[in-house]
């Protein structure tokens, strides 16, 4: 009965969500501001669905960090908090809302399909560096998602849909310029992330680093944000081309996260 309830909680939160982003993408679409009520929906969903997490912790007594949908759900979570404070602080870019909530609907659909099932704790997850280490890399992918949704805004600009939807905002050398101060930001948060995962394999499994393919990948993934702030800072390259490289951080932090520890036998393994 307390999973039916939670899992109820979860799906009202989610239809919140979707009116918000649904509102927002309409709003780009007619040209209309109904910011008040995108950022009101999004406040009842995150509302909502910190309620459903913390329903599940109770009932299984650890957090969401095991399976498919524990981490799954509590991404969409951490990503739509940085995502509102974003969208409520930076108000010259909330129609980048039409960019970003696409992507986090392909979350929320997946998140659907998934079983809820029954998870425990391995013994290594006993830890404080657990907590450390996810929270430094759900502050990483919520703000290279936000600069996600500023290179959206600029590829689109290209089109003439997006010519004439976003011509409101401000010129997209000051959106790519915004875009790469939310990647750096999130350059250091995964910077920390690598730390604290370091020491959390030594308590774990005796050793800093392995080479396994959840740790290459999240390598691969520092030096292509490396690159990217680098030639950002280093070439004249163009808010295009950089928005490019932006997508192409996000894509490979997402099979970092999403793909990588559910297709591999290695100690990282996600779904246990």
């Amino acid at each position: 009965m307390e999973a039916l309830v939670e899992l109820r909680v979860l799906w009202a939160a989610v239809v919140a969500y979707v009116l918000a982003g649904s509102a927002a993408i309409i709003g780009v679409m007619l040209k209309k501001r109904p910011e008040k009520f995108v950022l009101l929906a999004m406040v009842v969903g995150l509302t909502l669905h910190t309620l459903s997490l913390g329903m599940r912790w109770e009932r299984l007594g650890h957090g969401p960090f095991v399976s498919m949908f524990e981490i799954l759900s509590s991404n969409v979570w951490s990503l739509m908090l940085v995502f509102a404070i974003a969208y409520w602080r930076l108000a010259v870019v909330r129609p980048m809302a039409a960019v970003v909530m696409p992507i986090l609907f392909i979350m929320m659909g997946w998140l659907m399909t998934v079983s809820p099932g029954e998870t425990r704790l391995p013994p290594t997850y006993h830890t404080v560096w657990l907590f450390v280490h996810i929270g430094f890399a759900k502050v990483f992918m919520g703000f290279t998602l936000v600069a996600v949704g500023l290179a959206g805004i600029i590829l689109s600009r290209s089109t003439a849909f997006g010519s004439e939807k976003f011509q409101r905002l401000p010129a997209s050398e000051r959106l790519s310029d915004l875009s790469f101060r939310c990647l750096a930001i999130g350059f250091v948060f995964e910077s920390l992330m690598l730390i604290a995962g370091a020491i959390w394999a030594q308590d774990a499994w005796g050793r800093y680093w392995n080479w396994d393919p959840l740790e290459t990948w999240s390598f691969i993934t520092w030096l292509l944000v490396a690159i990217s702030l680098h030639a950002r800072l280093a070439f004249s390259i163009s808010p295009r081309q950089g928005a490019w490289m932006i997508m192409a951080v996000f894509v490979a932090a997402f099979l970092t996260f999403f793909g990588v520890p559910f297709i591999t036998q290695s100690a990282h393994q996600g779904a246990v």
